[in-house]
């Protein structure tokens, strides 16, 4: 009797083995999130259409090796975002190769069309430079600088646009030699979407008022003839400490950005960028992409569609932010007490999240003290 059922539960064991193996059986799924993590493989379609952009130049090759290698230790190993490179001019073989072998997600280099990194064709070139030469005489940061104008243009009106970006919903922007300094253990281009979060930020600073001396004069000409422009009318106290009147340099620090492209597509984003483009104060004065953008989100999107990551863990010299809870301890090996919340010239970081909820009419976020 003994002998017999052995023999009929190895048979039974035999027949169930052949059943898995041909597949009748479908193996337990790993889910993450909610996602079958099986997405996340390198050549697997992501659960959102999304990437690393990165503007960088062939030099920086070093650079941005370091910040991969943070990226990808912290996060993108295990979730396999693709990267897109563009320059304003082709990249070397060299740098391709290397910063291909840095990561197992797709990687695309692209170059930056000639009408999106060059002077446009209202711009007064000899105006250009002595504002050049004025603004170095005041000691402001990058003021000889071409092609720090020419980034900061690219950047405000013309990344989203670039062919290697056109299929992508979302975008995390990564620059050479930043750093991560925690785990980031789920998928925030995930968040966002299920979140209806379309801007997300970690650290925010004062604006250099010597960069953008009319920048503010242009947006309230702006608005003056388009007024449906401000849908947040709450986010002006962000920008504001006297209803509008001038404008305070808050701005999201725009070499970390994690934001929907359908922001910057939208009419009211493109008419806005054309508008201050004309003005000329890319070429003419400093202007960068971190107020334009800034202004924008404040103004057209709602306070819960964008996010602070204070969980992310990032530095750019000089700025860090660093997780404040203990828990981030257990992930990170930032120093809290470093961070940039702690600063006044990085108070617009919290400001924007103590700003009300919900929104209210435009009436309710101007100062009783300077309504009409």
């Amino acid at each position: 009797m003994a002998p017999g059922f052995t023999l009929l539960n190895l048979l039974v064991g035999l027949l169930l083995a052949l059943y898995c193996w041909r597949g009748a059986v479908e193996p337990p799924v790993d889910l993450l999130d909610g996602v079958d993590v099986a997405v996340y493989a390198p050549e697997a379609p992501k659960p959102v259409r999304a990437a690393f952009v990165v503007l960088v130049r062939n030099s920086e090759l070093p650079g941005m090796k370091r910040a991969m290698r943070q990226i990808e230790d912290r996060f993108n190993a295990r979730f396999n975002y693709p990267y897109v490179f563009l320059n304003d001019v082709p990249f070397t073989d060299e740098f391709m190769a290397e910063t291909a072998a840095m990561t197992r997600a797709n990687v695309s280099f692209g170059t930056i069309p000639h009408e999106h990194w060059s002077y446009p064709s209202w711009i007064n070139q000899t105006r250009a430079r002595e504002s050049r030469q004025r603004l170095h005489a005041q000691g402001v940061f990058y003021a000889l600088s071409e092609s720090y104008r020419h980034m900061c243009r690219f950047n405000s009106g013309f990344f989203f646009r670039h062919p290697l970006v056109q299929d992508l919903d979302y975008y995390w922007r990564i620059e050479p030699d930043v750093e991560y300094s925690c785990d980031i253990n789920y998928d925030p281009f995930l968040y966002m979407h299920r979140q209806g979060i379309k801007y997300g930020y970690t650290i925010a600073l004062h604006e250099y008022p010597e960069t953008i001396p009319t920048l503010w004069a242009t947006v309230k000409d702006f608005i003056a003839q388009q007024p449906a422009f401000v849908r947040h009318a709450v986010g002006m106290r962000w920008l504001s400490a006297d209803a509008g009147v001038t404008y305070n340099g808050c701005h999201f620090w725009s070499n970390f950005e994690i934001g929907a492209l359908s922001f910057f597509r939208s009419p009211e984003y493109l008419a806005y960028f054309d508008y201050l483009d004309r003005a000329g104060g890319f070429f003419y004065e400093r202007w960068g992409d971190a107020p334009v953008h800034s202004i924008a989100a404040a103004l057209l999107l709602q306070k819960h569609e964008l996010h602070w990551f204070e969980d992310i863990g990032y530095f750019h010299n000089p700025w860090l932010n660093c997780p404040q809870a203990a828990e981030a301890r257990m992930r990170c090996h930032c120093d809290p007490k470093k961070s940039a919340v702690h600063h006044y010239w990085a108070s617009c970081t919290r400001e924007w999240v103590d700003l009300p909820d919900a929104n209210v009419s435009a009436s309710a976020a101007v100062d009783p003290a300077h309504r009409s």
